[in-house]
């Protein structure tokens, strides 16, 4: 039987305002994201079970599951889709939604927004 902490599924999410739409941009950008969510939570590729990115409709350069995968997450479920398209709501935004198993507590989980998304949730921005 294993010995130390107990492991859970949790959620982690985060989001990420881009400048513009250019591919290069979009996968640095991704790549900051996913770097801060891992980093902000002490995980690790093996603690990730998959993640779900999606884009707001102004996002047409590259999939931001593309980043991912550059980041050593070659055998992580990755799925991309598009947002809702919502009048007035924040533009080239990408958001995720990591699977993670962790030994957090729902409430130590640390969920990262950077740039402008950070006032999508103000509440949980870091």
């Amino acid at each position: 039987m294993p010995s130390g902490p107990v492991r859970a599924v949790r959620a982690v999410r985060g989001a990420i305002q881009l400048d513009v739409d250019e591919r290069d941009h979009v996968l640095s950008s991704t790549r900051e994201l996913v770097t801060a969510v891992m980093e902000a939570n002490d995980l690790t590729t093996d603690d990730v079970i998959s993640i779900v990115f999606t884009a707001t409709p102004d996002v047409h350069s590259e999939f931001p599951a593309v980043a991912a995968r550059e980041l050593g997450m070659g055998d992580v479920p990755l799925m991309c889709t598009q947002e809702l398209d919502i009048a007035g709501a924040m533009p080239r935004v990408i958001r995720l939604m990591a699977h993670v198993t962790t030994p957090l507590t729902r409430q130590e989980i640390t969920h990262v927004y950077l740039r402008g998304a950070a006032a999508l949730r103000r509440d949980l921005a870091q």
